[in-house]
């Protein structure tokens, strides 16, 4: 009969603790290595693969740290030496790290891979061209067209009253629309709700896109005059 309680589990604390002890120091050489692969490949996160003759090794870098160190061997399975989820085997993180100086060796030989590539590279660009002209030049035919229509907002404020209102009309099929306020013009738009904002109260719109409306503004207006003429007219006819 079997004696009753049976011998007491062996505690594998001082086991777990010299685990966690070789994982800390891996993570903080790793960790290293993760740093100098961010430097050199110009990023926040990445990841690169250095092959040995017992497998191939991961690393995974996020923010310039350590995200995970991972051994492929050639034969068997995966080995998350470092992670941020659960601790490796003791036995599988053994037979990890008999390969690990072959991969600190492969970072190293891809390293001084790279020294001297740069060498012969000679960056011989001509001066980028100022933009200060073509702003200049912009700026100047949108203070025009702002001065337009702050002026046409005010007549329309005056003639229709109210706090806000707005007056369109088609250019050579193009929409326009003015919109105002008690402050003056809210915005000139020129193509429809996804058209482009000549006039707003946010950035300036792109030179391209000035060059491209602001010749049909004339015909906007000239929209705006005929509008005015019309209800001269019409208010001309009534009698009382």
């Amino acid at each position: 009969m079997t004696e009753w309680p049976p011998v007491d589990p062996t505690d594998a604390d001082a086991v777990a603790d010299a685990r966690d002890e070789v994982v800390e120091a891996v993570r903080d050489h790793a960790g290293r290595i993760a740093y100098q692969l961010a430097l050199l490949q110009g990023g926040d996160y990445g990841r690169r693969e250095f092959d040995t003759d017992g497998g191939t090794w991961t690393v995974k870098y996020e923010g310039g740290d350590l995200e995970f160190l991972k051994f492929d061997p050639s034969s068997g399975s995966d080995v998350y030496v470092v992670s941020t989820k659960r601790p490796p085997d003791p036995a599988e993180l053994q037979t990890a790290l008999v390969d690990y100086d072959a991969f600190v060796r492969s970072y190293n030989a891809y390293v001084d891979s790279l020294e001297g590539l740069l060498d012969d590279v000679v960056v011989d660009a001509p001066d980028a061209a100022t933009t200060e002209t073509v702003v200049a030049e912009r700026d100047a035919v949108l203070d025009r067209v702002a001065e337009i229509c702050g002026r046409i907002a005010g007549e329309l404020h005056r003639m229709e009253g109210g706090d806000y209102g707005t007056f369109t009309a088609r250019v050579d099929g193009t929409r326009w629309e003015l919109k105002w306020d008690r402050d003056g013009v809210s915005y000139l738009r020129a193509g429809g709700s996804g058209g482009i904002y000549l006039i707003s109260q946010y950035e300036a719109p792109a030179a391209a896109d000035v060059r491209e409306y602001a010749p049909a503004f004339r015909g906007f207006v000239e929209a705006y005059n005929e509008e005015v003429e019309s209800l001269e007219a019409s208010l001309e006819r009534i009698e009382i």
